[in-house]
């Protein structure tokens, strides 16, 4: 049983700050509570923020409420061509340079390309090239990738020099240690950040309010209750606790849709996290692709 403290591998989901998101609640997060939370974030040492052109008012939030003492990491659009041209690949540059606007910054700590996809479709490395330039530039910090888990991944690591990438991880998924490619890309001095740690708010829901399509699971389920009940732990800190303790990952984000949520996040970290069974995992991704569960 290992006893983690760190603080400091959080950073800040702010997709809440811009549009309607998560299962828990849906609640896009208004400005007075926004300025609560990034508060919470400075008084706990916690100094990064993500965020993303395709997260709605995002970025002019973070823009209107003063966080240029953030290292921030912000996302392109997404390239939805067959074929990546020369001028598409531009807009990497000028999405920037409105991003940089809206944030009243001057550079940011790491762009990564929203879809991993769009790399691996043809004429990709141009995305590639122009994010290159604005490293080059200064303008960015790091480059990188927001990736799914699958063949992409294994594509983008092999043939594109980040980084940065962002990759859903949680305690239920647990495919990367399990295949190896977490220490992976761990070796080639990429820095990994992590999403979904909660599942989008399902692992932390009151079993009586969990949605009933999701009964499908209830042999996963059960286990999970009752080896939180064993250990003494509570949902949110044996989630929390688990990906904070892995040490390929730099960095764990966690949106909130206010600031007591945050404090409760920021209060789970320190404690005692025992080994994990295998059992209390799946690779079945009708659960853990938020992306599938409109089709369950």
């Amino acid at each position: 049983m290992n006893n983690f403290t760190t603080q400091n591998k959080l950073a800040l989901g702010t997709v809440q700050f811009g549009i309607d998101y998560g299962i828990n609640s849906g609640v896009k997060v208004n400005k007075n509570e926004v300025i609560k939370i990034i508060n919470c974030a400075r008084n706990n040492g916690i100094n990064l923020l993500d965020t993303a052109q395709l997260y709605g008012t995002s970025e002019e939030v973070l823009g209107d409420v003063n966080t240029q003492d953030f290292d921030v990491v912000s996302k392109t659009r997404g390239f939805d061509k067959g074929v990546i041209t020369e001028k598409v690949a531009s807009l990497v540059i000028s999405d920037l340079n409105q991003s940089l606007k809206l944030l009243r910054r001057e550079s940011l700590y790491a762009l990564l390309v929203h879809h991993g996809e769009d790399l691996l479709r043809t004429g990709g490395e141009m995305i590639f090239n122009q994010l290159q330039i604005l490293r080059e530039e200064g303008l960015v910090k790091k480059i990188g990738v927001s990736a799914y888990i699958d063949n992409q991944l294994i594509d983008i690591i092999d043939n594109f020099d980040i980084d940065i990438i962002q990759i859903p991880m949680n305690i239920f998924d647990r495919r990367l240690i399990d295949n190896g490619l977490l220490q992976k890309i761990h070796s080639k001095k990429i820095e990994i950040h992590t999403r979904s740690v909660f599942l989008q708010g399902l692992l932390l829901m009151d079993k009586d309010k969990r949605p009933k399509k999701f009964d499908r699971w209830s042999g996963l389920w059960k286990y999970w209750y009752e080896w939180l009940a064993d250990n003494n732990l509570s949902a949110l800190e044996a989630s929390i606790r688990y990906m904070i303790s892995l040490p390929e990952i730099s960095r764990v984000l966690v949106g909130v849709d206010n600031k007591e949520q945050f404090q409760k996040i920021i209060n789970s970290v320190d404690g005692q996290i025992p080994s994990i069974p295998k059992e209390l995992s799946t690779n079945d991704v009708d659960l853990l692709n938020p992306g599938n569960w409109g089709d369950l």
